[in-house]
Parts: C-alpha cells; sequence; structure tokens
C-alpha cells in the first residue's frame, strides 16, 4: 500500500488523498528516534526515576561548578556581571559541543543527555540570576550596563553554542 504525506506532514489514505490518518508511532520513532513514548492511557507523563536520579546527580555537580567560578569572579555593584555571564557561555559551549558528540556517537542513550545537558549544565548555567543581575542593574539607574549584559548574553550564548557544536563535529564522527 502505497501512502503519501500531506502537507501538513501527516500520511494519506490512498483511499482518500484528502483525508489525513494518524501516522503509526512505531513509524514515526524509525524516522524520529527522539520521539517520546506515547503518554500512557490515563494522559498522564511519568518520568523514569533513574533518568531523574541522572538529573539529579548532574545538577549537584553543575551547581557546585557553578557556585565556585561565582566565589573566583568578584564583581561590584552596577559593573557587568562577568561571572554570570561566564558560566553562562562557557556552559554553551560545552552544551553545543556535547550534544555534537552525543548526537553522533551515543544518540539513543537513555541517562546521558539528562544528566549532562540537563543537570551538569542545567545546573551550571543560570538564566534567572542573569535576569536578577539585570533588573538590579535597571533598578539601581545603570540602564546602559543591563542592556549591553542582554544582548551580549543572547549574542555570545548563541555563538558559543554553534561554536562548540561545530567545534566537536569532526572529533566526534571519528
Amino acid at each position: 500500500m502505497a501512502r503519501s504525506i500531506g502537507a501538513d506532514g501527516r500520511a494519506m489514505s490512498p483511499e482518500h488523498p484528502d483525508a489525513p490518518r494518524p501516522v503509526d508511532r512505531d513509524e514515526q520513532r524509525r524516522i524520529d528516534p527522539e520521539l517520546p513514548p506515547a503518554p500512557p492511557a490515563d494522559g498522564l507523563r511519568r518520568n523514569h526515576p533513574g533518568v531523574l536520579v541522572a538529573i539529579s546527580i548532574g545538577g549537584i555537580a553543575g551547581t557546585g561548578a557553578r557556585y565556585a567560578v561565582g566565589r573566583m569572579v568578584h564583581v561590584a555593584p552596577g559593573t557587568f556581571p562577568w561571572g554570570t555571564f561566564l558560566v553562562n557561555v562557557t556552559g554553551s559551549f560545552v552544551l553545543g559541543a556535547f550534544l555534537a558528540w552525543l548526537l553522533a556517537r551515543r544518540p539513543a542513550d537513555r541517562y546521558l543527555r539528562p544528566l549532562v545537558a540537563v543537570g551538569v549544565l542545567g545546573g551550571y548555567t543560570t538564566f534567572s540570576t542573569a535576569m536578577v543581575e539585570t533588573t538590579v542593574l535597571g533598578k539601581d539607574g545603570h540602564l546602559a550596563v543591563a542592556a549591553v549584559y542582554v544582548l551580549a548574553s543572547l549574542a555570545a550564548g548563541l555563538a558559543a553554542v554553534v561554536a562548540g557544536f561545530l567545534a566537536a563535529r569532526p572529533v566526534a564522527r571519528c
């Protein structure tokens, strides 16, 4: 039975080409191994306990590293928050490099991505602290520093994740 794909990406029925039909989840998983499992019949998603443990262990390591960097980089009030900027940019670079390696070498690993990407790097990087620092800079009248901080964080973070991904791709394929 020939199947065609409609404009919305769903499989079309050969009897009624305009009538979309749901694609079998196993068929979708062959195309996209990242597809999350179907939710249970009661509609509630349940996380695997091992994945939550991996995230927690990674988070402990990541937050410890961020705390250490914060203790080493001192920032005077009203100035550019270099400590948070440093952890967010370096964390972005490592995330890009790690994902390039993971996708090339261990794409089906159940625990490694949650451990490193969500746990370690999620604990290491900090969007909330960056936003609090931006708010305090603005509240204290340092609007130019706050604006530069937000724009530099966004630009440097995006550049770092791309640079990390591109730097790791050749190594990951070895």
